[in-house]
């Protein structure tokens, strides 16, 4: 893993590859700002198809399936499991919901994250 080092004058030097990186990531801010304000609909979309894209991969990676048409209820919230692999699901997007509500609060580690 790359360190950064301090320059001889004292000051933090970063690779260039990191300063593009940063800069592409605060543009990328500003813009989504600009997004929220303009198109939340189109943000909303995408946030659910991405939940539900997700649950779904994580699980099948588990050997869990269940059903195209009872995916989306059961990771939007709008319907209750009824087996072992809907419940798999449900607790799947409680997982991210809880990731995604406290991820300020998460401490980030290396091996993983812990909770605080």
């Amino acid at each position: 893993m790359m360190s950064f080092r301090h320059n001889h004058l004292g000051k933090l030097s970063l690779p260039q590859g990191t300063v593009w990186l940063l800069e592409s990531l605060a543009e990328a801010r500003g813009k989504q700002g600009l997004y929220q304000a303009q198109s939340p609909q189109l943000l909303e979309a995408l946030r659910e198809m991405a939940l539900i894209e997700s649950a779904e991969s994580s699980n099948r990676i588990e050997g869990v399936t269940v059903e195209r048409a009872r995916l989306r209820p059961l990771v939007l919230g709008k319907s209750r499991p009824r087996d072992r692999s809907e419940e798999e699901i449900v607790s799947y997007r409680r997982a991210l919901s809880w990731m995604h509500t406290n991820h300020e609060k998460i401490q980030r580690t290396f091996s993983g994250y812990v909770r605080t």
